[in-house]
């Protein structure tokens, strides 16, 4: 093979994009209006599990009910990250690449932009009776007189010898990328409120306290640069709590109609009292923190008597609600300090209590008849394992015996009612009804420019969308006036301003429309 023959078959090789090319490629692709619609619906998409399915960060309460309802499927969703969607990695992903493919796009369409805006309008064509809008005036006209017309109708305008250019309607290409810009804000202030805000969870019982430190929350989620320093030092009491539902007689009976918590908040150490009627949607704002009110539920109280003699337990114990309608409630009540051996109950809450057939059931979700039907055991509560334990499970206690007889239904105790237990074990009372409230309090430093940059989104696109772009032309030729109009946005009509237009210059005129 001669020289010739080895470089031609060279030559005759695809030449591949090597490692810059397909870097090129990449960000091109990435950066391009297509990808970047691409990702905000993928951005929406990906957001629905979050309100279909229960959220960690938002009720825990309901996520736990979810797994005791369907473990199997419970446990393949967490998999997916379906119970902590805004938190999970290919959440993120789309967020990052969303906001890089809204950088990349934006800011150069941005300058170029800036560059048009400051570009002056181009000149006359020589021929106006060409553009799709033209005509030509009877009467006399000036270019001053043109150029007065044109700047009274807002048009910015240019000047030649025998010519004047205008043009308009900037502002949607303005409000194209106000929009996109304010939504690479919308983007980043999301960011910095996950950076450096923070949300908890925390029960309330009627009766107890709260203080905004890490400790006393059930569930504490954190920004990256949150320190425990940077929680706000306010505290409240749950005073009262009160919640009203349709009563008997309609058609919608038991349906919640208002939900509200009496507070009494110090904003900080020191600080006076204040009363907070806290509700639905309703925060209490101390300083930019929120606190919402997103739950309630009913927390029997009990007395325990150990075997002794001796008041092993006196307090509320909260119940998870397990149907929503009537607020039929669980209940797990741990006695370690009971003698000689360590207690615990079962309990099922019925705020409205009525007999069906060998069973009991709650009726009305209001607290008009109250009981509660308890189950006994007896054994170790496996404290000293180390082994952490939920306060509303006996699940994982396999040392734990029933007490006596246990049967499917027994009896429920009225307020006041007390269930002695088999073997001199005690007895355990059921002593009133209080109700707890779950609360979510929230720091979010982004809240403020992302209300503003939905703002700014909405009226960039109300801009982009009623704003077109057209340009006029004046010549004047052997002392007649010819005017020639250009619309530069597909699909909007021109015709019944350009009329006007035509109509301020000279009202003798004859205007056509050729299409």
């Amino acid at each position: 093979m001669t020289v010739v023959e080895e470089e031609q078959k060279q030559a005759a090789k695809p030449v591949g994009l090597g490692v810059i090319g397909w870097l090129r490629w990449g960000w091109r692709t990435l950066t391009s209006m297509r990808t970047a619609l691409i990702l905000l619906f993928l951005f929406a998409l990906a957001s629905v599990p979050g309100s279909v399915f229960p959220q960690r960060a938002v009720d825990p309460g309901q996520v736990a009910r979810y797994f005791a309802a369907e473990p199997v499927r419970a446990e393949w969703l967490d998999r997916f990250w379906m119970f902590d969607v805004f938190r999970s990695p290919w959440f993120a992903a789309i967020y990052l690449l969303l906001f890089l493919s809204l950088v990349g796009c934006v800011l150069p369409r941005t300058l170029a932009h800036l560059k048009e805006i400051r570009r002056k309008p181009p000149a006359a064509p020589r021929n106006l009776l060409r553009l799709p809008h033209h005509a030509e005036l009877d009467g006399e006209l000036t270019l001053a007189d043109a150029v007065a017309v044109l700047k009274k109708r807002r048009f910015r305008v240019e000047t030649g010898p025998d010519w004047v250019a205008a043009e308009k309607g900037h502002l949607r290409e303005t409000g194209n990328l106000v929009f996109h810009l304010a939504l690479l804000v919308l983007l980043l202030a999301v960011g910095v409120g996950g950076l450096y805000g923070y949300k908890g969870n925390v029960l309330v019982v009627e009766g107890d306290g709260f203080a905004n430190t890490v400790a006393a929350y059930d569930r504490y989620v954190p920004g990256a640069s949150v320190t425990a320093e940077s929680l706000e030092p306010f505290s409240f009491r749950l005073t009262d709590f009160q919640a009203t539902y349709v009563g008997p007689g309609h058609e919608k009976v038991g349906q919640p109609l208002t939900y509200s918590a009496t507070l009494s908040v110090k904003d900080a150490p020191g600080a006076p009292d204040r009363v907070v009627d806290l509700q639905v949607n309703e925060p209490l704002d101390v300083n930019g923190t929120l606190t919402y009110l997103i739950g309630h539920g009913y927390a029997p109280v009990f007395t325990v008597t150990d075997g002794a003699g001796q008041v092993a337990y006196e307090g509320p114990v909260p119940c998870l609600t397990s149907n929503t309608s009537t607020f039929e409630s669980e209940c797990v009540i741990k006695v370690p300090d009971a003698a000689p051996q360590q207690l615990a109950f079962l309990g099922r809450f019925l705020p409205s209590t009525l007999p069906a057939g060998d069973d009991w059931v709650s009726v009305f979700p209001g607290a008009v008849n109250p009981t509660v039907q308890i189950w006994p055991f007896a054994g170790d509560l496996g404290l000293d394992s180390g082994q952490p334990q939920s306060v509303y499970d006996l699940g994982a206690h396999q040392n734990l015996k029933p007490l006596g007889k246990m049967t499917a239904q027994p009896r429920p105790l009225a307020v006041g009612e007390a269930l002695d237990l088999p073997d001199g074990a005690g007895k355990i009372q059921f002593t009133g009804v209080k109700e707890w409230i779950a609360l979510q309090t929230t720091y979010d430093p982004g809240r403020m420019p992302a209300l503003l940059a939905s703002i700014a989104t909405v009226l960039g696109l109300v801009l982009s969308l009623t704003i077109r772009r057209r340009r006029v032309w004046v010549r004047m030729t052997d002392g007649r006036a010819t005017v020639g109009g250009l619309s530069r946005t597909e699909g909007s009509n021109f015709t019944d301003e350009f009329a006007e237009i035509v109509a301020s210059l000279n009202p003798r005129s004859g205007v056509t429309d050729d299409r």
